[in-house]
């Protein structure tokens, strides 16, 4: 799925994340992002369309929820359906 960078799920979504980026996944480094409005501690940004995750170029991104986070899609180049939804619409998320 192709992350739109709406920055709906880093706000809104329940998700496990690392606490410190330089542990990486490991035992008694990860924690729960409440999705409660507050944005994820490594999401940079303050506009849909234009948030930017501070730790998607580390070697371990790939073995995250958030990584793995999908929809119904076809393709892994089928764009992320709440992020077009969320900047079709100009609606904000924080």
């Amino acid at each position: 799925m192709k992350c739109l960078r709406c920055g709906y799920c880093c706000h809104k979504c329940l998700v496990i994340i690392v606490d410190d980026p330089e542990k990486g996944i490991v035992k008694d480094n990860i924690i729960t992002h409440e999705g409660d409005g507050s944005p994820c501690k490594h999401l940079e940004g303050n506009k849909s369309g234009k948030y930017k995750c501070k730790i998607h170029d580390r070697s371990w991104y790939n073995g995250t929820p958030c990584f793995r986070h999908g929809q119904i899609e076809n393709s892994p180049t089928d764009e992320c359906r709440m992020g077009r939804y969320i900047l079709d619409n100009n609606l904000t998320v924080n």
